[in-house]
């Protein structure tokens, strides 16, 4: 059943335009769909991230979307520190280098979107 199907990524968030500057302007995805008003679809690879309004944006305390950055983590955490981007940093987790987490073969990444939806960024 749902094991061949691709999956895809849904964020809440309290402000739409704030959410486009973020997603788009800061993150450098691309938006796929703007037909639904307080919806915005964006293109992530092969699949998609959907960011709709809703009273509840910013609850979820843990990660609400992954990316696997491969060998490419290093020169998109240097491409979004150019853009400004904060990170965020939990020393329990490996040793800090930079703004990446190094935890034995692990490269691990976060920040947060305007609304504090947690965005995790890792490379294996």
């Amino acid at each position: 059943m749902l094991k061949d199907k691709n999956s895809s990524a849904i964020v809440a968030v309290s402000d739409i335009a704030r959410a486009r500057e973020f997603y788009e302007g800061k993150l450098g995805l691309e938006i796929t769909d703007e037909s639904m008003g307080d919806v915005l679809t964006f293109r992530t690879g092969a699949t998609f991230l959907t960011a709709y309004v809703s009273e509840f944006a910013g609850t979820n305390r843990a990660n609400a979307v992954t990316w696997d950055c491969g060998d490419e983590i290093d020169a998109i955490v240097s491409d979004l520190e150019a853009r400004n981007v904060a990170f965020e940093h939990y020393p329990d987790i490996g040793r800090l280098e930079g703004n990446v987490h190094v935890a034995g073969e692990a490269k691990l990444v976060w920040l947060k979107d305007p609304d504090g939806n947690i965005l995790h960024l890792l490379s294996m």
